[in-house]
């Protein structure tokens, strides 16, 4: 049997290698031709393998001028060129755009040809152009007098925000007295706390109600797109750059929520400061200053102290940003909220009031009991479930809740494979009476009101759990 040759055997490794990753790879020699192409490359460009091999990029590239290239300029310059946004045209027609770093190849002190790793972010910038002319656009209507509600993008108010936790009502205050005026506010908590729905409440419940409101989360895009999403560009800005207003231009007036700001790169913080202390921006490639009167609400699902610590998000910003800073509790530190949530959720994914079905008593307790780590979103999306599992039932029940939840190891859910139900539901109830009873003081009568209870079926449930504390206490003690 003829065995391959070692060379090209590690060869067509190589190759296989190259043409399986998601990345674009175009490798070209020390004049600019053609050496290598992969199969990704040729999917996003419309173009095929073998017509690329062996010609210029020019050739390739009829849009380009030789200063545009970043294939060229590294052979040119021999340092490699990263995180570029290029937008260019083909030579069958196909505009794409690209973001690509680019490296020179050396064989020892000798250059030889470059390669340009990118990805195609075509359809991504012409979407996020669209969404920035089309709120420019309602942002213009909006300042012509055309009827708010027509061009409004905040929908929610203080009175969606649903719950009756003393800690959330604090928060809930304070948030109402921030509205009033128009400094920024920097809101913070785990994800699915509802960081959006404070922040469009702050600008509904504030003098700029009548404005535009825009949000951007800023680990939605990549970072060298996101100055120009957030600043504009002027056409030559970059290559296929077009003069385009901003997020900033398309909210002058109004409210900017800045979501996830510490994914934002560091670099383009320092531009966002600026921005902030002067109230002019730039657009990418531009000269000319642009006032703009924007308020700033801003965001993170972590705490911005330990971002800041991590060098993540600049302490300067963080102390612009946060001259009212809130930090929203997690599901599971307002447990006592979760039957007022569960009724608006069926109420809102089941309109109808006829037909709606009611939770079991053990689906109840145990949402009581569970960790919740992705919070109220979390507990939206297990009902919003459990309504179409159970469809037409009158009562929704384990079953219907999302296999995740359900299981044994399921994530915020504690020890409860070494737990019997009825161990669960105890463990539930201990913990709503202790909250009533710390709520009221130590008062029983106080606390049995607050539970809709009658004063001697508190006490007596008291007695029963204490009974049963000291049951198991005994067992375990008189184990061998």
């Amino acid at each position: 049997m003829k065995r391959t040759h070692p060379q090209r055997l590690e060869r067509e490794h190589l190759l296989a290698v190259l043409n399986a990753v998601d990345e674009a790879i175009h490798i070209v020699d020390a004049d600019g031709y053609t050496v290598f192409y992969n199969d990704q490359a040729a999917r996003f460009e419309r173009l095929e393998v073998h017509d690329m091999i062996g010609k210029h990029v020019l050739q390739a590239y009829p849009s380009l001028r030789p200063a545009d290239s970043t294939l060229l300029e590294v052979l040119r310059t021999g340092h490699p060129v990263l995180n570029r946004q290029q937008t260019f045209t083909t030579e069958k027609g196909h505009t794409v755009t690209v973001l690509s770093s680019t490296f020179p190849v050396f064989r020892g002190k000798e250059l030889i040809g470059a390669v340009d790793i990118s990805r195609d972010i075509t359809k991504v910038r012409e979407l996020l152009e669209k969404i920035v002319l089309l709120q420019d656009r309602c942002s213009r209507l909006a300042r012509g007098g055309v009827q708010a509600d027509a061009i409004r993008t905040a929908r929610f108010t203080f009175s969606d925000i649903v719950g009756e936790n003393a800690q959330l009502e604090k928060i809930k205050a304070l948030a109402v007295r921030a509205a009033q005026a128009t400094v920024p506010v920097f809101v913070f908590g785990e994800t699915g706390t509802g960081k959006e729905l404070f922040a469009q409440s702050i600008h509904n419940a504030g003098p700029r109600r009548d404005r535009p409101f825009i949000a951007q989360n800023c680990a939605a895009i990549p970072g060298e797109l996101l100055e120009s999403i957030l600043f504009g560009s002027v056409r030559g800005a970059f290559t296929g750059a077009h003069d385009r207003p901003g997020l900033f231009e398309a909210a002058d007036g109004g409210t900017l929520f800045l979501d996830e700001l510490a994914s934002m790169p560091v670099p383009l913080q320092a531009k966002l400061l600026r921005a902030l202390e002067d109230g002019y921006i730039r657009r990418v490639g531009g000269l000319r200053p642009i006032p703009v009167d924007v308020r700033i609400l801003a965001s993170s699902n972590e705490d911005p102290a330990l971002a800041v610590r991590e060098g993540r998000l600049r302490q300067d910003l963080f102390a612009r940003l946060s001259s009212v800073c809130l930090q929203l509790p997690p599901l599971r530190e307002r447990r006592d909220d979760i039957p007022l949530l569960v009724d608006h959720f069926l109420a809102k994914h089941h309109p109808e009031e006829r037909g709606r079905p009611e939770l079991a008593r053990e689906v109840l307790e145990f949402f009581g009991s569970y960790e919740w780590p992705g919070n109220v979103r979390e507990l939206e999306g297990a009902i919003r479930g459990a309504l179409v599992l159970g469809w037409g039932e009158p009562v929704l029940r384990a079953e219907h809740l999302p296999a995740y939840l359900v299981r044994p190891d399921a994530p915020g859910g504690g020890q409860r494979e070494n737990q019997t139900l009825r161990s669960l539901l105890e463990s539930y109830e201990k913990g709503i009476i202790r909250r009533a009873l710390a709520r009221a003081g130590g008062n029983i009568s106080e606390a049995a009101r607050s539970l809709g209870l009658p004063r001697q079926t508190l006490q007596y449930r008291l007695r029963m759990l204490d009974r049963e504390d000291r049951r198991v206490g005994t067992e375990f003690a008189n184990k061998p």
